[in-house]
């Protein structure tokens, strides 16, 4: 048991235990309260008209002719009992009886149920009625001295319901423990996961461990197990990267190496071997450079993004771009910017982004084939979708995320050695930081789509003013 099991433990008996016990004091109360209001003095009206007739005839009348009302009084007989506590005709009174109806004497609201008569005979008499269910318990004949009954033992000041509290005592104790372990075995279980995971193991799944549970713990556990993923996945990345680009710039060290050896062995083409030397310095700053990018990107270093951007003016200058690109390898592009949006952010970097897409177009459509271009508006989402459509081979369904990936070459295009797979990866990265997305899809009649969302800042028309107006804000 761990250290946050008895303390679970600890504060839910301290509250529980504090429940019985204020549980408890209060039943006793109710007890002493209830003893308290008992009484075994007749308070009803009747019993009020018979004393005030016991009264009126002991005092006019005499003890003799008091006697006789009692004894023809037949089942509620008064008492008469005078200041030597003995009773008018001999019959046992319980002491308590007699305080209590003295009691009665001296409050206001019970007072006309109990007489105080000075008689004749120089005696005072007090005058009172038991209770039927006084009268019933009294054994022995009324012209009788009957026994005197046990005392009555007196009622402790604090009457506590021993057994009840008892039970729920051990009641308590049972169910803090069950639930103090419901808390703590699964805070143990993402202790032990974690310390895994700090140690590098990130294979510790909670989620079947916490299956028939449906509280925050268990959210908490599918959250870790999604952390986990994602972990795995990025250290997988990092792996798949480094060793890409290890593989990537040995083989034009290895050229530039072998043009070094044929230079010194072969001193008559030192020409060609420099110019073969430099293509592939030329290869190898390209590369570097497309990694500081993508480094740069994936840290949030992305510069200024204060620019106002009209995808308009954009695209025009990438079409034109693209369009010179394709027809030197026999492809076409056919697009026209008819959008008016205006984009904030930064336009080197979404220039960049949507010409690694285009380009990447151009190098995957056939020869003789058109890579169209086409914009859609969305005012009520306010965004800009940019498509990209070429006539290739397309992605595996399987691969349309992959792509996206650093040094991800689609198995349908891996024969193709120009680039280095970090064309769609970068340009992700800079669409994101843009507060966009990017998807790919393929066409039902050949050949793939990618999708560009953006966010757009406001439209420019001709009758309107409100970038002007954001612009001046």
């Amino acid at each position: 048991m761990g250290r946050l099991f008895w303390k679970f433990f600890f504060f839910i008996m301290v509250a529980q235990l504090t429940a019985i016990i204020g549980v408890g004091i209060m039943f006793s109360f109710e007890n002493r309260e209830r003893n308290q209001r008992a009484t075994e003095i007749d308070l009803s009206p009747p019993a009020v008209f018979t004393i005030r007739s016991a009264a009126a005839t002991l005092q006019y009348g005499g003890t003799e002719a008091l006697r006789k009302l009692i004894l023809n009084a037949g089942r509620h007989q008064v008492y008469a009992v005078d200041e030597s506590q003995h009773e008018l005709l001999g019959r046992h009174v319980n002491p308590r009886l007699v305080e209590e109806a003295r009691a009665l004497l001296s409050t206001e609201d019970h007072r006309r149920v109990v007489e105080e008569v000075k008689a004749a005979d120089g005696h005072t008499y007090l005058l009172f009625l038991p209770s039927p269910l006084r009268l019933d318990n009294m054994p022995g004949d009324r012209h009788e001295n009957p026994p005197p009954p046990p005392p009555m033992q007196q009622q402790p000041p604090f009457f506590f319901p021993m057994m009840p509290m008892l039970v729920s005592t051990v009641a308590s104790l049972f169910f803090a423990m069950l639930l103090a372990w419901y808390f703590s075995q699964p805070i143990r279980q993402l202790k032990s996961a974690f310390a895994n995971a700090a140690s590098g193991n990130l294979d510790d799944r909670l989620a079947p461990l916490m299956s028939k549970r449906s509280d925050e713990l268990a959210d908490l556990g599918r959250d870790f197990d999604s952390m986990t993923d994602k972990l795995r996945a990025l250290m997988e990345s990092q792996r798949r990267l480094l060793h890409d680009v290890s593989h990537e710039l040995r083989s034009p060290i290895a050229r530039l190496q072998a043009s070094i050896g044929l230079a010194r062995l072969q001193p008559e083409k030192t020409a060609a071997t420099l110019e073969r030397i430099e293509r592939e310095g030329v290869r190898m700053d390209k590369l570097v450079g497309e990694l500081l990018t993508l480094s740069r990107l994936e840290a949030g270093v992305t510069g200024a993004m204060e620019d106002q951007i009209r995808i308009e003016d954009l695209l025009g200058e990438i079409i034109d771009d693209a369009r010179f690109e394709a027809e030197s390898v026999n492809r076409h592009v056919d697009g026209k910017a008819n959008s008016d949006v205006v984009i904030k952010g930064g336009t080197e970097l979404l220039y960049r982004a949507i010409e690694n897409v285009v380009r990447n177009a151009i190098k995957q459509t056939a020869i003789d084939t058109t890579v169209g271009i086409n914009t859609q508006v969305d005012s009520e989402k306010q965004h800009v979708r940019i498509s990209v459509v070429d006539r290739g081979p397309g992605v595996p369904e399987d691969e349309l995320q992959l792509i996206f990936e650093p040094f991800f070459r689609s198995t349908r295009t891996q024969k193709n050695t120009h680039g280095y797979g970090l064309g769609l990866t970068i340009a992700r990265r800079i669409i994101e930081a843009h507060g966009g997305s990017i998807r790919a899809s393929n066409r039902i009649d050949g050949g793939l789509c990618v999708n560009i969302m953006l966010p757009y800042d406001c439209i420019e028309t001709a009758a309107a003013s409100a970038c002007d107006n954001d612009r001046n804000a």
